[in-house]
């Protein structure tokens, strides 16, 4: 029998950056659903940004731009970038256990 070491890990390591990836792939969306006006009435739309805004509800409202495209871009954007960095940061790290 041949030890296959780092199995287990690569695996969760795979995991915890597929999640990180999902996370940002809501954010983006919401980003671009608001860009584009998506009609907010629709269900797709608000089960999105009500997603977006759970997961980036520490950073939507940080940025006090005049323009509302802009404090959506850079405050749900920064969340986005951050899940993004660390997800994948915390998968490096546990794919070299």
């Amino acid at each position: 029998m041949s030890p296959r070491t780092g199995t287990g890990s690569s695996t969760a390591a795979r995991v915890i950056a597929v999640i990180a990836d999902v996370m940002a792939f809501i954010i983006i969306l919401w980003i671009l659903m608001y860009l584009l006006d998506a009609n907010r009435a629709n269900d797709l739309v608000q089960f999105v940004q009500e997603s977006a805004r759970w997961l980036a509800g520490w950073s939507y409202d940080l940025f006090t731009f005049d323009a509302a495209w802009a404090r959506v871009v850079a405050g749900y954007g920064l969340a986005a970038v951050v899940y993004l960095f660390i997800g994948h940061a915390v998968a490096g790290r546990v794919r070299r256990f």
